[in-house]
């Protein structure tokens, strides 16, 4: 059991358990290596790449990265997202509303989820850096219909 010695606390946050939490220290290694989140979001894959030449610019999804720690962010986003057994309340409320904002505002269902991941990439981050607990944010959930 070496998870309680690093100090970390990823275990408080919805979907992830101790295998969980140990893939994303593995995978991320010694946090301070990397000086902000958008950092670690580069280095996972996450983060848009910008393609272009003088005015004209496109963003694309980045193919690079660390793919095991790309595929751990989108488990987890998709357990956030997630609706609980037998009822429709979601895990997570204030990724669900986010996820339908995103969806409403015209991106996909797969870009409304690379939304989410990077959300959750400053939470890790700052979750690890810190050594706190995960603190789940208030959301007024409303069952439609």
């Amino acid at each position: 059991m070496l998870m309680p010695e690093t100090g970390y606390k990823l275990e408080t946050m919805y979907g992830i358990d101790l295998v969980s939490a140990a893939a994303f220290v593995a995978q991320i290694g010694n946090i301070h290596r990397f000086s902000d989140a958008s950092k670690l979001a580069r280095f996972s894959g996450i983060a848009p790449v910008i393609y272009g030449s003088g005015d004209n610019h496109k963003h694309y999804k980045c193919k690079q990265g660390n793919r095991a720690l790309h595929e751990l962010f989108y488990r987890l986003a998709c357990r956030q997202i997630g609706t609980k057994r037998g009822s429709k309340e979601p895990n997570n409320p204030y990724y669900y509303e986010y996820y339908q904002q995103k969806l409403l505002a015209g991106k996909t269902k797969t870009q409304a989820i690379i939304c989410i991941m990077r959300k959750l990439v400053d939470v890790i981050y700052s979750l690890m850096k810190n050594k706190t607990e995960y603190v789940k944010p208030s959301v007024q959930w409303k069952q439609v219909g």
